[in-house]
């Protein structure tokens, strides 16, 4: 196999107000944008986060959503950014979002400036800078 990206990652959402919390934390303070709505729910059961041109993670809304339990059934995502790690801090900060820790992890592009914080669903999303 040659892999060449993650395509998509697939999360479940609770499906009483997650989308309104999805938007407000993916789109307002992280800057990403929404697809799908046009065909959510109708035709297909998620609406997606464009992460870049060619990753993106897919939102499940269901009534059965369990918060995830770190190290029992998720740990986090990591998604490298192509900004320095300050003004993600600060747009972190101007968004209500809480740093949860910060590191200088190894990752697939190697060691770089990282923060760690929770969405409103509880998964932990590492937010890297490129170095």
């Amino acid at each position: 196999m040659d892999v060449e990206a993650i395509d998509h990652v697939n999360l479940r959402i609770p499906k009483e107000g997650g989308v309104e919390r999805a938007t407000e934390f993916y789109v307002d303070v992280l800057g990403f944008t929404v697809e799908g709505f046009d065909k959510y729910p109708e035709e297909k059961p998620f609406f997606s986060v464009r992460l870049s041109d060619d990753s993106v993670i897919h939102l499940w809304p269901t009534a059965e959503f369990e918060v995830p339990h770190r190290r029992e059934n998720y740990d986090h995502v990591a998604l490298r950014l192509a900004e320095d790690i300050a003004d993600v801090k600060d747009r972190l900060d101007a968004g209500g979002v809480e740093v949860e820790q910060e590191l200088e992890p190894l990752g697939a592009t190697g060691v770089a400036p990282a923060v760690y914080v929770r969405d409103p669903f509880g998964y932990r999303v590492e937010l890297k800078a490129s170095r």
